[in-house]
């Protein structure tokens, strides 16, 4: 019974505890769907080792958790980013923010807050080129599909039919004409006088070269697509994330209830400790500024500086909830070069950290200090009850 009681307790706590960013990463989600064009994605985050770059120099400092930047990177993924640049986003994003910097200055000093967003760049970077070696030809057909289908807009016609029907009626044009015009190119004026067809109207010139979608979206105000957007996050996406979001937070209770502390402090440093650190990280759902505190007592308990950094970064980096959404989103290709990459990047800048420090002999013991809590438990706990509300649909289409 008192398991059980420690099991409901620390879902509570849990929930309380990724609410609050997730409902900040729900709303940025939203306004990036309202305002954020998908050709400015497709231009800085699509194909190329550049866009993968950009993604994690983005993700660094923004304050959003495990759990936070799912519905981010999703929104970034479906808006026309890269697979390889959205893993770099989300390996960025969780495992350092300027809120985590601030923080560990705070309790671990001065080396870890350098150390540790380097490490959490370098490591979207290589994560993200992992991805892409499993990605290159399915982003080359999905390109060229995209390709394909701007050819066949009305600024390009398809047909031969669609291309008399831009012309001028008295004239049949022939096939190199057909392929050579656009309807953004208006005709000389002496051709306009001699047309026996009466000029066209200014509704049919526009509807050329522009969409439905483009006059609808120039015509909305600013408050009417930031509510659209809103609306879009606490609905659509929540529904797509949800359910991964509820097995993560269960296998994070199982963890953080059932797994003994000394099974970590036993092991101290080392290849062995870096494995298990890692094995544990991977279900387990923690912040990065959260992951702080908790590193500072695995480093008090007996664990080196290094294995307690490959806790911040995988423990950020990877949870059941991101792992099952990348899954979903992007294959499971996708997801192994994720979990290779992180896992890889966590090993080597865990063993140099501690390299570093015996060599220029540094004790972080010295630089730490305790923390207190960022947020009040009130405001936590009523996230994750506006949460659980959004996530139920009868309630959510009362007010919605």
């Amino acid at each position: 019974m008192e398991q059980l009681i420690a099991l409901l307790n620390n879902f509570i706590d849990l929930a309380a505890e990724a609410s609050p960013w997730l409902l900040l990463g729900l709303l940025i989600a939203g306004l990036m769907k309202a305002w954020l064009p998908k050709q400015l994605l497709n231009k800085h985050l699509g194909k190329g080792k550049s866009g993968i770059v950009k993604a994690a120099l983005v993700g660094a400092p923004l304050p959003l958790c495990s759990c936070g930047v799912i519905p981010v990177a999703t929104e970034l993924k479906r808006g026309g980013a890269s697979d390889p640049a959205t893993a770099s986003f989300l390996v960025a994003t969780p495992e350092t923010g300027v809120d985590s910097v601030s923080v560990s200055y705070a309790i671990l000093g001065p080396v870890f807050a350098i150390y540790r967003p380097i490490t959490a760049i370098a490591s979207a970077i290589i994560t993200g080129l992992l991805v892409s070696t499993d990605n290159s030809a399915r982003q080359t057909k999905n390109d060229d599909k995209e390709s394909s289908l701007t050819a066949n807009t009305c600024c390009a016609p398809a047909s031969a039919a669609e291309a008399v029907a831009s012309t001028s009626c008295c004239s049949t044009p022939t096939p190199k004409e057909l392929t050579g015009k656009s309807c953004s190119s208006s005709q000389p004026p002496a051709a306009e006088k001699n047309s026996c067809c009466p000029p066209p109207a200014p509704k049919a010139a526009a509807r050329c070269c522009s969409s439905t979608a483009d006059k609808t979206e120039n015509s909305e105000t600013f408050s009417r697509k930031t509510l659209l957007g809103i609306k879009y996050a606490a609905t659509q996406l929540i529904d797509d994330i949800i359910v991964w979001l509820f097995i993560g937070l269960v296998f994070a209770t199982l963890v953080r209830t059932l797994l003994p502390p000394s099974l970590l402090t036993s092991y101290g440093s080392g290849l062995q400790a870096m494995l298990i650190m890692i094995a544990i990280s991977i279900p387990m759902y923690i912040c990065a500024t959260a992951s702080t505190p908790i590193a500072a007592g695995f480093i008090l308990a007996g664990i080196s500086p290094g294995t307690a950094l490959v806790f911040m970064m995988a423990g950020p980096a990877t949870n059941i909830s991101t792992l099952g959404v990348i899954k979903n989103e992007m294959g499971s290709g996708v997801l192994i070069r994720y979990l290779g990459g992180i896992g890889l990047c966590a090993l080597a800048f865990g063993y140099l950290l501690d390299w570093g420090l015996m060599r220029f002999n540094i004790d972080i013991n010295q630089q730490m200090q305790h923390s207190h809590e960022l947020l009040p438990y009130w405001f936590s706990l009523s996230c994750a009850i506006l949460l659980a509300l959004l996530a139920i649909k009868p309630l959510r289409r009362k007010w919605l």
